[in-house]
């Protein structure tokens, strides 16, 4: 129970450094389920020994390395460094609030309003983390999209062009307020759609593809281009390695 104190108040700082106003909400609500989980340890200060289901679930996530993006043309090394930070905020936050949701489950309190409001808050943590990992991953490259691959001749054939796609996309990217621009695979029909994501979590089609996702938070851009979220488009696609995308199309 000592780890799972020390990772929500581990979280809270970086869930503030998220900047969203929802963070101060959390903090409120994770500070209220440490009141409940304070019947988990014993007089002594010692937790009970992991149950079986303890020891079965997963191992907590880790934040990945994205380092070698330093130097990338466009991107200053201070803004990435400031978007990795808030990505491994994402992923220290999902894993806290997943041993809390996992706690109320073995104490039997899933029917309390504590337990709602993390339920319904863990999708935005889930897919900021998740989200922010197709994101650097898809960047490093040459910019350059393969003429001759499978994702290249689909956006052509659905939208007349990859011009007439890409911009589509970036209108996206430019509509008012935060969140993401994204291309999606609709699996069943092989539809592609480019789509506005609010925040993390709202706009996603069930069931579809992620291919690209481009980050339009204010965090993204603000340091190196202020207002100017065209220019932080620009060099967004010129980053980007198109060998990645493409593997994330499905024929």
């Amino acid at each position: 129970m000592k780890k799972i104190e020390f990772a929500i108040f581990e979280a809270i700082p970086k869930m503030q450094g998220n900047c969203n106003l929802r963070s101060g909400f959390v903090k409120k609500i994770l500070l209220i389920n440490l009141i409940f989980f304070g019947a988990l340890v014993g007089e002594d200060g010692s937790s009970a020994s992991l149950s079986a289901a303890q020891e079965a679930r997963p191992a907590p996530y880790k934040a990945n390395d994205y380092s070698h993006l330093f130097g990338m043309p466009g991107f200053s090394r201070d803004a990435l460094a400031v978007h990795f930070k808030l990505y491994e905020g994402y992923v220290t936050n999902a894993n806290a609030l997943l041993s809390i949701l996992n706690e109320y489950a073995e104490q039997e309190k899933t029917r309390t309003p504590q337990f709602a409001d993390i339920k319904r808050h863990l999708g935005w943590e889930m897919d900021g983390m998740r989200l922010h990992e197709y994101y650097f991953g898809e960047l490093g490259g040459s910019g350059l999209p393969d003429k001759n691959s499978a994702l290249y001749h689909a956006i052509e054939a659905q939208f007349g062009s990859f011009e007439a796609w890409k911009k589509d996309f970036e209108a996206v990217g430019l509509m008012r307020g935060i969140g993401w621009s994204l291309l999606y695979q609709d699996l069943k029909d092989g539809r592609l759609i480019n789509m506005w994501i609010n925040e993390h979590d709202h706009g996603h089609l069930a069931g579809g593809n992620i291919i690209l996702p481009m980050d339009v938070f204010e965090h993204a851009y603000l340091i190196d281009y202020g207002l100017d979220r065209q220019g932080y488009i620009d060099a967004f696609f010129k980053n980007l390695d198109w060998e990645v995308v493409d593997s994330r199309y499905q024929e």
